[in-house]
């Protein structure tokens, strides 16, 4: 299946989603770098349930925000983004963390690649820069990313990747439903875009690391991982949601 986009990449409307969690060490220079690397872009910080100055620093940074009363989790922040984005009649979405590990220089190539697909990820795997995974974490990316390759019929590297960029039909898609369960915001929301017939590629990024706030995984919670990813993929594939238009407008 062919993409054929609405609009060029500089005429898209593109809206940057940006999912937050006391990232108040982190959120103000990450938006100042997604301004200079895509200042025509428009920007929503998602406040997930912070009880830091996350909101107050992304507003004085120039962002839009939107507070939710409680943590929803990524899924849930991602949500109220693509409502927001549908709402408001946006071409793209791209998904970009607040703790600096998604590097804003790579904007252009995410979309860049929205020319052939609806759903585009930044790949830590795919052969550029020195990202490693190693443990129970490392062998839950290398199945989810076999069992996803068959699924979508072409390469994927790294499934779990929250660096994206979507497309129209993609924010049509998951501004009806998308999953707010752990893992829901990767693993489970790629299985309903291979349903929905979406072209899926990635492309090779660089991720840094984070620059400020906790890592979210240590070797227990890696442990603990391993089995979340291979539950969240097993109840995404046996697991039936309400059909959702995802296709081109007349």
């Amino acid at each position: 299946m062919s993409v054929t986009p609405a609009t060029s990449v500089t005429s898209r409307r593109v809206l940057i989603v940006m999912p937050a969690l006391n990232e108040s060490a982190s959120v103000a220079s990450v938006i100042e770098h997604v301004k200079r690397a895509r200042p025509e872009a428009d920007l929503l910080v998602v406040d997930d349930g912070s009880v830091d100055d996350t909101a107050k620093l992304a507003r004085a940074a120039g962002a839009e925000v939107a507070r939710l009363a409680v943590n929803l989790g990524v899924g849930g922040a991602m949500r109220t983004g693509f409502r927001y984005a549908a709402t408001r009649g946006y071409d793209v979405v791209v998904q970009v963390d607040a703790d600096g590990q998604h590097d804003p220089d790579e904007l252009d190539a995410l979309l860049r690649g929205l020319d052939d697909a609806d759903i585009v990820i930044g790949s830590r795997f795919a052969g550029k820069g020195a990202y490693k995974a190693s443990g129970p974490r490392k062998y839950a990316m290398v199945a989810l990313s076999i069992v996803f390759s068959r699924l979508a019929k072409t390469r994927l590297t790294d499934v779990t990747s929250g660096f994206k960029a979507m497309g129209p039909r993609a924010i049509r898609l998951f501004a009806g439903y998308y999953p707010a369960e752990y893992l829901g915001d990767t693993v489970e929301s790629l299985v309903m875009a291979i349903r929905a017939e979406l072209v899926i590629k990635e492309i090779p990024v660089i991720m840094r690391e984070r620059a400020g706030g906790t890592p979210s995984h240590s070797p227990v919670k890696s442990a603990v991982y391993l089995g979340r990813a291979g539950l969240a993929l097993l109840l995404a594939l046996v697991r039936r949601r309400p059909a959702v238009d995802s296709s081109d407008s007349a």
